[in-house]
């Protein structure tokens, strides 16, 4: 059963379109993802790149995951990690951290491809403030569950029986599912809140088509079933529903305005840290932002 259906915004950058589900007006969250950006697929041309330069986080962690192409993330502990598809790159902002998005320097004379997901997870009551950190998970280390047509890799929390390394700071679920044409899989009710993201083919939920790209919230306590009609892929994601509400005003989540002010302040006065190996650039605090949300 579905709850709602959310259908993201899509920002054309040119070379290549972002679509954000999440924060939406009609929902904010599900379990502690509080921000869900697809992008891609798209190739840009020769010597060309993506480059988003360093910007700072608060009270989340930021999840990116990759189906094709490479990206280079650095960030003000001195984290430096390409990231490759399949694996997945968590980054808790904690109390504060600067980081950097960039094509490596290798993929850029030939023009870098790229189509993934980055989300952010909002961080628990008591743990908002906890101290900045950084880890990688290669795709060969994390599981992989393979059933009748049906190809699914679990990157963060536990699934169909196994379990992921990746840290969680609250109960959260995030699973990269791959479907054959006629095959289907059932969604379990174990977590509080889920929800469903198909980004490549033809597919439906208990038998009722969706289209790509929407955010398919499915109903508390309802074992959903998903079928592809096509060959397809979708993004499992949901958690722990959150018992009070967080704020968004660009890069910062916070439960607190006041901490979000006093953000916003810190990175106008340059009181965050830098980022090592990129500290030429940055993106300056915008006076109105794309993503705002003050429930």
């Amino acid at each position: 059963m579905i709850e709602t259906i959310i259908t993201p915004v899509t920002h054309d950058l040119g070379a290549f379109k972002v679509r954000r589900s999440l924060p939406a007006k009609t929902r904010t969250m599900v379990g502690p993802f509080i921000f869900v950006d697809q992008f891609g697929p798209a190739r840009l041309g020769p010597g060309e790149g993506m480059d988003v330069r360093p910007h700072p986080h608060i009270n989340l962690a930021t999840v990116t995951y990759l189906f094709e192409g490479t990206i280079d993330h650095r960030d003000s502990l001195g984290s430096f990690q390409t990231i490759a598809p399949g694996a997945i790159n968590l980054m808790t902002a904690g109390k504060g951290i600067v980081h950097s998005e960039r094509s490596p320097a290798d993929t850029r004379a030939a023009g870098p491809g790229f189509y993934g997901m980055q989300t952010w997870l909002a961080l628990p009551d008591g743990k908002e403030e906890i101290d900045p950190a950084f880890e990688h998970v290669a795709g060969a280390g994390l599981p992989l569950v393979e059933g009748e047509g049906v190809r699914a890799r679990v990157l963060m929390g536990s699934l169909w029986g196994v379990s992921a390394a990746t840290t969680c700071h609250s109960p959260t679920i995030y699973a990269d599912l791959v479907l054959q044409a006629g095959a289907s899989v059932a969604i379990e009710a174990e977590a509080d809140e889920r929800a469903l993201l198909v980004t490549e083919g033809q597919a439906s939920i208990d038998g009722e088509a969706v289209t790509l790209f929407d955010l398919v919230i499915l109903a508390p306590g309802h074992r959903a079933v998903l079928t592809a009609e096509s060959a397809s892929r979708a993004m499992l994601l949901g958690g722990g529903a959150f018992a009070t509400p967080r704020h968004v005003f660009w890069n910062f989540v916070s439960s607190s305005r006041e901490r979000i002010q006093q953000a916003k302040e810190d990175w106008r006065g340059g009181r965050f840290p830098t980022v090592p190996g990129d500290e030429a650039e940055y993106i300056p605090l915008p006076e109105v932002p794309l993503t705002v949300s003050y429930p």
